[in-house]
């Protein structure tokens, strides 16, 4: 996982900048990032419930802090000692 990935998602869904949003999609290496960009992404360009395009950003958005927290909780470095 890629926290950049996230970070990017947010921006770009914040910026509404659809483009990029695509292009994310297709180079992340995280998959339920990519099938919750595509489904939100294919809710706003197709879907004529606003209520179902609402529940898909949120989907996206809940993902995206599902992932940055999980990432802050588990370890990047192993340390090279215990004090324990």
């Amino acid at each position: 996982m890629n926290k950049m990935d996230y970070d990017r998602a947010l921006y770009y869904t914040h910026r509404s900048q659809w483009d990029n949003l695509l292009i994310l999609m297709v180079r992340t290496q995280d998959h339920f990032l990519s099938k919750k960009i595509e489904h939100f992404l294919h809710a706003y360009n197709f879907e004529r419930d606003y209520s179902v395009i609402e529940k898909k950003l949120y989907d996206l958005l809940r993902y995206i802090d599902h992932a940055n927290e999980s990432m802050e909780q588990t370890p990047n470095e192993i340390p090279m000692y215990s004090l324990t």
